[in-house]
């Protein structure tokens, strides 16, 4: 009876303890991309990036429905290669860029496998925040030559302006906004406990 009793105690034990933790990664931001283009007065692309990301996610890919992902992006970095331009979509009528000066995109969950899926999460821009889902694809995962360990994704989403309260003509279809995503996490080390 006392074998029973041990028994149904470490089975409870073992049903009751902590799952796995899925690890954190800080996002490179040497090897985070978030590129942007739109129709310029329907003639033509407009191309551009964002230069200052940053960024945590929590990958595992035996469990992948647990990933999170949050990214903090730099409105002021906005890039095209032509400095008045740059002004200008930085400015008032387009980005506001010096009363907002970030956007952030926090996830709220992941449905897919780990090769591939669909994730949903908050996107705030210009104070505004709106609810989207992007389909994401992971490209690697694996050590680097430094004995860091790293994973990558890449995803697209298409984004209305007029959502986020910009509203400026730019011409035919200006408003809707290719975006072309790709992070790239380092996994933190665990520190060493210290020793007493």
């Amino acid at each position: 009876m006392f074998h029973i009793f041990l028994s149904v105690l470490l089975l409870v034990s073992l049903l009751s303890a902590p799952q796995a933790i899925a690890a954190r990664y800080n996002l490179d931001p040497t090897h985070t991309f978030i590129e942007f283009r739109a129709k310029h007065l329907g003639y033509s692309w407009l191309y551009g990036r964002f230069n200052r990301i940053e960024g945590t996610l929590i990958w595992d890919q035996s469990r992948p429905h647990a990933s999170r992902v949050k990214v903090e992006i730099d409105l002021r970095s906005l890039d095209s290669n032509h400095a008045e331009r740059d002004k200008h979509l930085r400015g008032e009528e387009y980005l506001d860029a010096s009363q907002y000066r970030r956007a952030t995109f926090e996830s709220i969950r992941y449905e897919g496998d780990a090769d591939s899926g669909m994730l949903t999460g908050n996107l705030t821009l210009r104070s505004i925040t709106r609810e989207i889902s992007i389909p994401v694809s992971r490209i690697g995962e694996g050590y680097d030559p430094w004995g860091g360990y790293r994973v990558g994704f890449e995803g697209k989403y298409i984004l209305n302006t007029f959502d986020y309260g910009m509203e400026y003509d730019v011409g035919p279809d200006g408003n809707i906004i290719e975006l072309f995503l790709g992070i790239e996490g380092i996994k933190q080390k665990k520190l060493a406990p210290k020793r007493r």
